[in-house]
C-alpha cells in the first residue's frame, strides 16, 4: 500500500502492532468507516495477518454486504492514507501551492475523498482572506494578506470534465470521463486565481 516501499512503515504493522482501539480511531478518522469499533474488534481477534485478501475477507465478515461499495474499501483508504501520510502530503503541497504561482496563475484541485476536500476548502479559505485574526479582535494583528481568489465559490461535482491546460506556447487538452459506471473519480473540484500581492 505504500507508493514509496522505501518509506514508512508496511500496512501489515499497523495491523498486526496497533492496539484495538488505536486501529478503530485510526480506520474511523482516516477511513470515515462506521463500523470502526467492529472491523478493529476482529482484526485483534484474528490476528496476525498478512495478506490484503485475508483482510478483505474478515472486513466483509465483521460488516456485511450494505452497501454498493466492497465493505473493506474504507478499511484499505484509512490504511493507505496513513502509511502513504497522504493528508500530510496535501497539506503540504497546499501550502506551497501560491507560491509556485505568477500572478494570475491557477490551482485547481480534485479530491477523491471528503478528508482531502475539506483540507482543500479549509486552505482556500484562510488563503483568500485578509485578515484570520478571531471576529472579536477589533484591529488586525495576524497581518496576512490574501494570495489567492476563489474561482469556484463551491466544490463543483463535474460528470465529464474538460480541463484546458497553458503550457508555454502550446494548449494542451485533456479530456476525462469520470462520469463513467465503474470509475469513482468525478470528486469535488476546487480552483483558485493567485492575486497581486500587496
Amino acid at each position: 500500500m505504500r507508493l514509496d516501499p522505501s518509506q514508512g512503515e508496511p500496512a501489515a504493522t499497523l495491523v498486526n502492532g496497533l492496539s484495538e482501539g488505536e486501529l478503530a480511531d485510526l480506520i474511523w478518522r482516516f477511513g470515515e468507516e462506521r463500523h470502526a469499533r467492529r472491523i478493529a474488534s476482529a482484526i485483534v481477534a484474528q490476528r496476525p495477518l498478512w495478506s490484503t485478501l485475508e483482510l478483505a475477507e474478515l472486513v466483509a465478515r465483521a460488516v456485511g454486504r450494505r452497501e454498493r461499495i466492497d465493505p473493506a474499501t474504507r478499511t484499505f483508504q484509512a490504511l493507505r492514507i496513513a502509511v502513504n501520510d497522504e493528508l500530510g502530503a496535501l497539506s503540504e503541497a497546499a501550502a506551497t501551492g501560491p507560491d509556485a504561482l505568477s500572478e494570475g496563475g491557477r490551482l485547481a484541485v480534485i479530491a477523491f475523498h471528503s478528508l482531502e476536500d475539506r483540507i482543500v476548502k479549509q486552505f482556500f479559505q484562510q488563503e483568500t482572506r485578509d485578515c484570520l485574526c478571531p471576529p472579536k479582535v477589533p484591529v488586525c494583528r495576524c497581518g496576512h494578506r490574501a494570495t489567492l481568489r476563489a474561482i469556484t465559490r463551491r466544490a463543483t461535482r463535474p460528470r465529464r470534465m474538460r480541463l484546458r491546460v497553458t503550457c508555454g506556447a502550446g494548449v494542451l487538452g485533456f479530456e476525462s470521463w469520470s462520469g463513467s459506471p465503474g470509475g469513482r473519480t468525478d470528486g469535488p473540484f476546487r480552483a483558485a486565481k493567485r492575486v497581486k500581492m500587496r
